[in-house]
């Protein structure tokens, strides 16, 4: 068995303060199992067109037996790795983003650094829902830059059909797996720009697991209310502090909750350019792993290009709220 100081070792010697950090490498891991709109439509008790036009969804994945939160985070989190040409070594804090753990305890991060091979690495899980990748590439960028940790491996990651009940019409045909990892490491110059986060707890009860019935509960209306008359001062406070007009932005990667929340976001963001992420539609509602599976769609696609300013936002349970202007790697 390792000593304490031979574990710590390692960590400790993460280095000085960087000048900036920035995303060097992205990987997802998407489930097997596609589920049609005509498959959870009847779940749900609704017409297949009634989902793709209240939501935007036409379909979603659903992890299997052997798909867990913990086995999709490793394999995303491995591919961020190879996409960055890092390694296990180079990672000394591992953050996972989640919501949709089967236990509090223990956490997924330490058994996800384990299972990508950096076992000295420090884990932590962090729980802010659908914003909870934003918040955890917050804590990297900061980590980075303090010089703490000299990589930093943001993976969100979520099984949220555990959680769902089926024939609920404002949550079943909606919510899906899937996991999306990021390697933040030190850069000469600040490619991750400070994140505007905050939160409205007084209304946390919208979107809440119930005592009663161990499902995921959501007042869809208000909701949608919220997100579409109280965030977009959150997207000005964020391009603010990047010191950018949102003219300025290439693409926008907001939270894949519902294409008429996205839409109404982008517009006011008013960028005649802007490319907009729409994974939603084939990926359904990821929660924690949807702004990084998104943003790993819209790379893969060609239409943002290394260097490119991009808006990350993610908004929702708690309720909670993060956005931060990164540059694509």
């Amino acid at each position: 068995m390792a000593t304490p100081s031979s574990l710590i070792a390692p960590v400790a010697s993460a280095g000085r303060p960087a000048a900036g950090a920035r995303i060097a490498g992205l990987g997802v891991y998407r489930p097997s199992t596609v589920i049609s709109n005509e498959e959870a439509a009847v779940a749900a008790q609704v017409d297949a067109d009634w989902i793709a036009q209240r939501v935007g969804v036409q379909e979603r994945r659903y992890a299997t037996a052997g798909e867990s939160v913990l086995s999709m985070a490793v394999e995303a989190g491995s591919k961020a790795l190879a996409d960055a040409g890092a390694t296990a070594e180079d990672v000394d804090v591992v953050i996972l983003a989640t919501c949709s753990m089967p236990s509090s305890m223990p956490n997924g991060a330490a058994s996800v650094a384990a299972g990508i091979g950096c076992r000295s690495a420090a884990g932590f899980d962090v729980n802010a829902a659908c914003s909870g990748f934003s918040h955890g590439l917050a804590v990297a960028d900061a980590l980075v830059r303090a010089g703490v940790a000299g990589g930093v491996l943001v993976v969100g990651s979520e099984r949220m059909s555990d959680w769902v009940d089926a024939g609920d019409r404002n949550t079943g045909p909606i919510f899906a797996d899937g996991a999306a990892a990021a390697l933040v490491l030190p850069s000469d110059q600040p490619a991750i720009f400070p994140v505007a986060w905050g939160s409205d707890g007084d209304q946390a009860h919208l979107i809440a697991i119930s005592a009663v019935t161990g499902h995921m509960e959501m007042a869809g209306r208000k909701v949608f209310r919220w997100t579409t008359t109280s965030l977009n001062s959150v997207i000005d406070e964020a391009c603010r502090r990047a010191a950018m007009a949102p003219a300025d932005l290439k693409a926008f990667v907001p939270h894949q909750a519902n294409l008429r929340i996205i839409d109404a976001l982008a517009q006011h963001i008013g960028s005649p350019g802007l490319v907009t992420a729409t994974d939603l539609t084939d990926a359904g509602n990821t929660c924690g792993a949807s702004v990084p599976l998104a943003f790993h769609a819209l790379r893969q696609s060609g239409r943002v290009h290394s260097g490119d300013p991009v808006l990350l936002f993610g908004f929702g349970a708690g309720l909670t709220y993060a956005a931060q202007v990164v540059l694509c790697p």
